[in-house]
């Protein structure tokens, strides 16, 4: 198992991967190191047959704060052909954990905005704490919910995603499951039992059969390929170059407010 730097890794001898993103003092935000690491997990140890199950969730006081600011401010000041490869490995790292076999469940707490809801969205089952906080919050900054946007659109519809895609509301575990976005809304002194219930199935079954039966259903499902993820690359792309991005995150780093709020 491979040595990380923000993520915690243990396994159990059933086969089930517990992965905890585990930077708490930066609320576990998608940092482009955090992001590669993702990515290598999926190829890696989410494809192998010997994982029955992964559980994802995040140290700390919340399971992930959204992409990285430090990282968002630097693509905004880089070339557009570095926008565009730094764009494309936040996809490519969504889209790893949304097709490998193994199965995938979240463990939600705390709150989850921006690219977390988009891991909620690629996650097989998401489970959430009782009081956790949601919101699609790129538009307070100026930016757009571009490369998890197919993975919320697939879970959710279009007509859901509207209600929260573009507001920047925050809203609460109960609207996050009837959304879509959520399974179940579990108190925290019975988290431990509702994901090993969600996980002792996958014990019990054959893991080639479990891969080919997840393949099938992203296939029969709404379609996400090249061409739709390409298009939300080049979507967060032009957010990075737009100068409401900017404004927006040199007002939330300053700790003052935009102009348009």
């Amino acid at each position: 198992m491979s040595n990380f730097e923000t993520l915690a890794v243990r396994g159990d001898d059933r086969g089930v991967a517990h992965v905890q993103m585990n930077l708490p003092e930066k609320r576990n935000a998608l940092s482009a190191r955090m992001i590669a690491e993702l990515t290598e997990l999926a190829q890696g140890l989410g494809a192998s047959q010997e994982t029955r199950a992964m559980v994802l969730s995040g140290a700390g006081k919340v399971f992930c704060a959204g992409g990285d600011l430090t990282w968002m401010k630097a693509q905004i000041e880089a070339d557009r052909k570095t926008r565009m490869a730094e764009a494309r490995k936040l996809a490519e790292m969504l889209n790893a954990l949304n097709e490998m076999p193994t199965p995938l469940i979240g463990r939600i707490h705390g709150s989850a905005f921006g690219g977390a809801v988009g891991l909620a969205c690629v996650c097989d089952v998401t489970l959430a704490e009782t009081g956790t906080k949601f919101g699609f919050t790129e538009t307070r900054l100026g930016l757009i919910p571009a490369t998890i946007g197919p993975y919320v659109l697939a879970r959710m519809g279009e007509g859901n995603a509207r209600r929260v895609f573009m507001s920047a509301r925050v809203f609460e575990a109960e609207e996050a499951r009837d959304l879509g976005i959520v399974a179940r809304v579990v108190d925290s002194g019975e988290m431990d039992a509702a994901v090993e219930a969600e996980v002792a199935p996958y014990l019990t079954v054959a893991p080639g059969a479990v891969g080919r039966a997840k393949a099938l259903a992203r296939a029969l499902g709404p379609r996400i390929d090249d061409a739709l993820i390409d298009l939300s690359i080049e979507a967060l792309a032009d957010a990075w170059e737009d100068e409401e991005s900017a404004h927006g995150i040199d007002a939330f780093l300053s700790k003052t407010k935009p102009r348009w709020a």
